[in-house]
């Protein structure tokens, strides 16, 4: 029961008890006045005296000093003395006076007959009466004005918590409005306080929230290196574009950075983050000029633009300017290329999986086309593969006529070791003598069965290499494919090569990813003891990224491993790195297995690889790559 009501009732027990006191108290008084009256009327000394025979005439004597409300005289003898008055029952039609109603009755023998009477209390009833209605509107009054009092302050209460109630919703509603503290006075104002204290500090912790969650969806959703939107975001853009509504069209711009497997490799990650932040610099200068563009970064080297209400007309200028700062940006990067841009139209509604497939096949096309070049696609006349089929034709075509030249990058010994090896850097060129990507080339190759062929290409060239400079001396290691190794007829022909020219192949190591090599231990095994016995060497590159590393050292026995560039990485302040890197060099030692580290960019991370006592450097920091090129281009090796 709630506190109103619970007072009203204990206030109208209160009142209907002091109603019965009341009540009782005039009840006594009538019973105790009646009662001195019939006492009186009893032992009054006119019955002492001779009274008429006569009814009437006795009524007339008695009726001097008493009131009757029934009066009958019977005569013994004579029924013409009898004389009856009033009526026995009370005719009151008051409820109150019927109340104090009392039986005050008497019946007496007299000389000559029977008398029987019941007095009469009028003017005692009608006071009694009186006073207890007056009373009860008094008291019943007060109760009234209690109950209304009451009532006015639980409203005023009622409305005070209904506003805390709601105060305290709105918090949940995550609402900070300032509270009306005229709603919490007197005993509500600690209440009043409270809420107050706690939307103050809530709103703090909101803020607070807030902020991390804006945080948060920056690291989630906008890539740290570019500050581009990542691929989520690239993903709802395009499932917003593919809903029906308004006649939207643009441009879409897929943009591949080629080169950055390639600096990761040769200067580490450092670098290629650098490189991708130029590439995104670029992007935003080339597109300056255009409002609402949108830039995402949707893999680790490719990147979509979004150019909102341009025509096909309109493309050709700003992907010249797109070139135009790719190819200045490249003079400062000491690279072959910057990036490469296809171009597709959109309009809303589009199929997107189609634009997606349109947009990497214009990719893919530029590719061939040179460096930095752009291509536009409008459609693929029902060919979804048109990008691969070119990339298809120009690997065929570099295969073809043996378009490769290479750049050496020096590995710097350790510990008092001779020269290690320098490494030859496979670069590829189209009919137009114009730069193609190598990462491309080497994906591309794969993709359609070519990377025996390209590999055997490599190998030649370097065998033309050598034998065509007779000046150069020392050993050079070639990167050849892992799906090359697991094909027993390219390792056939390799052996017999290397058997033919044993003297060049001494000179040779052969450079093998890690991961491809674990894929398939009896290969590698194979691969690496047919090697020896041809007295070529072979290196696994990328050394460390797989769970089973350590078994090469037990099962493969390669000559050399190169650490990946990511234990590079904070080598000089990583604890982890360190203990891992000295490891893998004690473990190697003792199997003759020399170790190189890659990717060195700082002095201080030369130092402590040559505190771990590895047995080689690479990286921008030691040695940079540069050109090799041949005297004769016709001789060959077969």
């Amino acid at each position: 029961m709630s506190v109103s009501k619970t007072f009203h009732f204990l206030l109208v027990v209160i009142f209907i008890s002091i109603t019965l006191v009341l009540y009782r108290a005039e009840a006594e008084r009538v019973t105790k006045l009646a009662t001195e009256q019939f006492n009186s009327y009893t032992s009054s000394s006119v019955w002492l005296t001779s009274l008429p025979e006569n009814g009437e005439a006795l009524y007339s004597r008695l009726k001097q000093t008493y009131s009757f409300q029934f009066f009958q005289y019977i005569h013994s003898q004579d029924s013409s003395f009898n004389f009856t008055y009033g009526q026995l029952m009370s005719q009151r039609s008051d409820i109150i006076e019927r109340l104090f109603i009392q039986e005050l009755g008497d019946t007496r023998a007299l000389p000559m007959g029977r008398l029987q009477v019941k007095l009469s209390l009028e003017p005692i009833l009608d006071s009694a009466a009186s006073s207890l209605k007056s009373n009860l509107i008094y008291l019943w009054a007060l109760y009234l004005l209690i109950a209304i009092l009451f009532s006015l302050l639980m409203s005023r209460l009622k409305r005070s918590i209904r506003y805390a109630s709601e105060a305290i919703a709105s918090l949940a509603s995550l609402k900070f409005d300032a509270l009306a503290h005229s709603k919490f006075r007197g005993e509500l104002k600690p209440v009043g306080l409270a809420i107050e204290n706690s939307r103050t500090a809530l709103h703090q912790q909101f803020n607070e929230i807030n902020k991390h969650n804006e945080l948060l969806n920056r690291e989630a959703y906008q890539d740290p290196v570019t500050g581009f939107s990542t691929r989520p975001k690239f993903t709802d853009k395009l499932d917003n574009l593919a809903k029906p509504g308004k006649d939207r069209i643009g441009l879409l711009a897929m943009v591949k950075a080629t080169e950055l497997g390639a600096i990761n490799q040769a200067q580490g990650r450092v670098a290629g983050d650098d490189y991708l932040a130029g590439v995104a610099n670029c992007l935003r200068k080339a597109l300056s000029e255009q409002s609402h563009v949108e830039f995402y970064r949707i893999s680790s080297a490719d990147f979509a633009v979004f150019i909102p209400d341009l025509v096909i007309n309109d493309a050709e200028a700003i992907l010249d300017k797109i070139k135009s700062e790719f190819d200045e940006y490249q003079q400062t990067i000491e690279a072959e290329s910057v990036a490469y841009t296809g171009l597709v139209p959109y309009q809303q509604g589009n199929e997107v999986l189609s634009l997606v497939y349109l947009g990497d096949a214009a990719v893919s096309i530029a590719q061939t086309l040179g460096p930095n070049s752009y291509h536009i696609q409008e459609k693929l006349n029902g060919d979804e593969l048109f990008g691969d089929s070119r990339w298809k034709e120009a690997v065929e075509d570099i295969i073809a006529r043996k378009a490769l030249r290479f750049h050496a990058q020096d590995i710097q010994p350790c510990r008092g070791e001779q020269k290690v090896y320098r490494e030859l850097l496979s670069r590829f060129y189209s009919k137009e003598g114009k730069f193609l990507p190598t990462a491309t080339v080497i994906a591309m190759a794969e993709r359609h069965n070519l990377s025996v062929e390209l590999d055997k290409i490599i190998i030649l060239n370097t065998f033309r290499l050598l034998m065509d400079n007779p000046n150069l001396d020392g050993v050079f290691g070639i990167n050849i494919s892992t799906a090359s190794v697991t094909q027993p007829t390219f390792v056939a022909w390799l052996k017999d090569l290397f058997i033919r020219q044993r003297s060049l192949a001494s000179r040779i190591v052969l450079e093998v990813n890690e991961s491809g090599m674990q894929a398939n231990i009896n290969m590698a095994y194979k691969f690496v003891r047919d090697m020896h016995s041809v007295g070529s060497r072979v290196s696994v590159e990328h050394f460390g990224m797989g769970f089973t590393s350590f078994k090469f050292f037990k099962e493969i026995r390669p000559d050399f491993i190169k650490l990946d560039g990511s234990y590079t990485d904070a080598i000089d302040s990583d604890d982890n790195n360190r203990f891992f890197v000295k490891m893998i060099v004690d473990v190697a030692r003792k199997q003759s297995i020399k170790v190189v580290a890659t990717s060195i960019e700082r002095q201080e991370e030369k130092l402590a690889f040559e505190h771990l006592l590895v047995d080689g450097l690479q990286g921008y920091y030691i040695a940079k790559p540069k050109p090799i090129s041949t005297k004769d281009e016709q001789s060959t090796v077969t």
